[in-house]
């Protein structure tokens, strides 16, 4: 096999703050219901009921949190095949276009 017949790829990662919205606005739901269902019950004779509530509750929707913005951004990866013939362009608003940030004095 030859060491010059490699093939190039091109990474795109496609994901906007609109794909992942909706998730952060239920997490934000499930997090206010947490701590109103711990309000609720800070009134009872126990309040440490009332904190491991709200811990459960958010300990146990993180890994869905987590879950659901994986497979999102994994799903807005594009690769695709680049040939010798194709000229490299940047992607407008790409990261590696903006201009450095230089110090002044």
């Amino acid at each position: 096999m030859s060491g010059n017949n490699t093939q190039k790829y091109r990474f795109v990662c496609t994901l906007t703050f609109g794909d992942i919205y909706g998730q952060i606005i239920v997490w934000l739901i499930t997090i206010t219901l947490s701590l109103a269902s711990a309000l609720a019950l800070m009134g009872a004779k126990r309040p440490v009921y009332a904190l491991a509530t709200a811990g459960l509750v958010v300990l146990l929707s993180l890994p869905f949190l987590l879950f659901a913005f994986v497979t999102t951004l994994l799903n807005h990866i594009e690769v695709t095949p680049v040939g010798p013939e194709t000229k490299m362009e940047p992607i407008p608003g790409n990261v590696s276009q903006q201009q450095p940030v230089q110090a002044t004095s």
